[in-house]
């Protein structure tokens, strides 16, 4: 009876191990071992309203989150960094130092919004472009051969999501980095290329009341 015991006792702790070794769960690392913070991989952009306490050196910022925050711009004014004026109640995207103590990158969200255009680079007859809307809603202005999708910030980079025609269902990103922008214009460039647009120009309607020219009978008494 003892040697039986003894058999059993070494097939459950061998059925356990077996058990224990299938279950088992195999870790693969993070970013090919290259990564192991997943922070690494988040936009730190801080997004939200500019405080009235802002002044040429310091921003405020009162964040989605409803943090305020104070935040030295210097470096990013010395290095042509901060894009559109800053202004009371506008939007913002603030790329910080990790210490979120400086500003790298500031943008006016506010003063992106509008229609921007540049003369068609094929024959210049016409104006091309984009019109930048709330809440991510881009669209093409004289360009049929490209739909526009959505368009956001992210890490001080504008990112334009488009379908081109012929091209299916596929979307394309296309990421830029702005190069200025003010209240009528705006420089953007990829890897390969820099595009300059500039606020469109709204034309009046014409009115439908023509006048006629004056006549020598229009002054007889």
């Amino acid at each position: 009876m003892k040697k039986i015991s003894i058999v059993l006792t070494m097939i459950v702790c061998i059925v356990m191990a077996m058990s224990s070794c299938g279950g088992k769960t195999q870790q693969v690392p993070f970013d090919n071992g290259d990564s192991t913070d997943l922070s690494a991989l988040q936009d730190p952009t801080i997004y939200g309203t500019c405080g009235d306490d802002t002044a040429e050196n310091t921003l405020q910022i009162i964040s989605d989150m409803g943090d305020t925050i104070q935040i030295d711009i210097t470096y990013a004014r010395d290095n042509n960094q901060v894009f559109g004026k800053l202004q009371a109640g506008d939007r913002l995207a603030v790329v910080p130092n990790q210490k979120k103590t400086e500003a790298l990158i500031v943008i006016n969200q506010s003063a992106l919004l509008g229609n921007w255009v540049m003369p068609n680079p094929l024959d210049g007859s016409d104006e091309v472009g984009f019109r930048i809307k709330e809440g991510g809603i881009v669209e093409g202005i004289e360009q049929s051969s490209l739909t526009y999708k959505t368009w956001r910030l992210v890490r001080g980079k504008l990112e334009l999501v488009s379908i081109r025609e012929g091209g299916g269902e596929e979307e394309e990103t296309n990421i830029y980095d702005l190069v200025s922008l003010s209240a009528d214009s705006l420089i953007m460039k990829d890897s390969e290329d820099t595009y300059e647009y500039g606020r469109q120009q709204l034309k009046k309607p014409d009115s439908d009341i023509k006048l006629e020219e004056a006549s020598a009978d229009d002054y007889k008494i």
